[in-house]
């Protein structure tokens, strides 16, 4: 479980105190990385620290807010003297309905969250990263916003960003050891089905080959080897994880 060696690495996870970002922080611990984990929710963030143990860092942060993610980066490297990872898992469902339903101020907040969101937090990293020379940062869109899914514009949308915005971030740093990615995971069953309607839930079911919903181990030790140095090549990537149902 732990073949990627991440002794000395300091990982920054967003949305790091449940869900698939809570795993990710328990797997690049357990590969020797000292962690970060960025939430808005400080009860999660109490109980995700504790459980992740002694010399885990902690910060209540809205990933909307891009000051309060330049100084969530400066304490961290600052505590730790450097940053070396970030795992961008925050994010949200949004509402299921049809376009000509959907409410223009929902639009805005997934939009806001799920792709500047992703903006403020990698905008935030980079420049620590450069500095010490070596960064791996791996961003979570989904597979929906390789295939968009019905009645989830704004999901599907913001994702598809993701992707895009990881291919020209990737393509800015490819001169230094600084390697961006992102996978497309399939849905898994964290607290994010509770925005959805069971209808939705059942359709992403069935459009997955497996036949069954991904396991969060199994996307963070994705993660885990494109957060570590034996992923030295890779950049601007999007990698899969949704048991056969992407088509590309």
């Amino acid at each position: 479980m732990n073949q990627y060696d991440l002794s000395g690495e300091v990982a920054i996870v967003t949305g790091g105190a449940q869900g698939i970002g809570f795993a990710v922080a328990k797997r690049l611990a357990a590969s020797g990385a000292k962690i970060c984990i960025w939430d808005l929710s400080e009860e999660l963030l109490e109980g995700a620290g504790k459980e992740i143990g002694a010399g885990t860092m902690t910060c209540k942060v809205d990933i909307t807010q891009l000051g309060q993610l330049e100084q969530a980066a400066d304490q961290v490297n600052s505590e730790f003297g450097k940053i070396s990872v970030l795992a961008n898992s925050a994010g949200i469902a949004g509402t299921n309905a049809p376009v000509e339903d959907y409410p223009p101020e929902e639009w805005a907040r997934v939009i806001e969250i799920n792709l500047t969101g992703t903006f403020n937090t990698n905008r935030s990293v980079v420049p620590y990263m450069k500095a010490n020379g070596y960064g791996r940062i791996v961003n979570i869109a989904s597979v929906a916003g390789k295939e968009g899914n019905p009645n989830a514009s704004a999901y599907s949308a913001s994702k598809a960003g993701v992707i895009g915005f990881t291919k020209s971030l990737g393509k800015e740093l490819a001169d230094l050891d600084i390697a961006v990615n992102c996978i497309t995971p399939a849905a898994a069953r964290t607290r994010i089905f509770d925005q959805m309607k069971k209808e939705h839930i059942d359709y992403m079911l069935s459009k997955i080959p497996r036949g069954r919903f991904v396991e969060v181990d199994e996307i963070a030790n994705l993660v885990a080897w494109l957060a570590s140095r034996e992923n030295s090549f890779t950049t601007g990537g999007v990698f899969d994880i949704s048991g056969g149902r992407a088509t590309y």
